[in-house]
């Protein structure tokens, strides 16, 4: 193997590490800068309804009751951080948590925290296709197929709907 073939895996096997740091450094200096209460979505695993917000903590208390394991509660904490910063689908979600260049979480502790997060999954796909929309000048029937792509995004096709409905409001 030469050097740059080497080089060229270790950023590959990192690179998802890189990125969850950055996303824990955003959300030390966010939680720090911001105190108190924020708005946050509610959880939602009816993609046909509109995105709402309440007053609650991000946390689920759900993380806090005896007897769910430590892996299940990290899995929970980083779906939080992936879902709500990064705006990923249920289906990225999960792919994230147990990939190896993810959160490498068993399939049990993966499914725990994408049933459990706070998050609105309809507000989530319309964050994403507003971002295609704003930097790669995407038109909507292009961000619908990124979207729902599982090469892409992997929203259900009744978010994207929902994103590409609200696109301009």
């Amino acid at each position: 193997m030469t050097e740059n073939t080497e080089k060229k895996n270790w950023f590959k096997r990192h690179k998802v590490l890189t990125v969850i740091l950055a996303i824990v450094a955003i959300a030390i200096i966010g939680g720090a800068a911001g105190g108190g209460d924020k708005k946050t979505p509610v959880a939602n695993n009816d993609s046909t309804s509109t995105a709402q917000t309440t007053d609650t903590p991000k946390e689920t208390p759900k993380a806090e009751e005896p007897g769910v394991p430590a892996e299940y509660k990290s899995a929970l904490s980083q779906a939080g951080t992936y879902a709500n910063t990064m705006h990923m689908s249920k289906k990225g979600l999960y792919d994230q948590l147990v990939s190896e260049y993810g959160g490498k979480f068993s399939a049990a502790a993966a499914q725990y925290g994408v049933d459990n997060v706070k998050t609105d999954y309809n507000a989530n796909a319309l964050a994403k296709a507003k971002t295609y929309q704003d930097t790669m000048h995407l038109s909507p029937a292009a961000i619908h197929d990124q979207l729902t792509s599982d090469a892409g995004e992997k929203f259900t096709a009744a978010e994207a709907d929902y994103a590409i409905a609200h696109l301009n409001d």
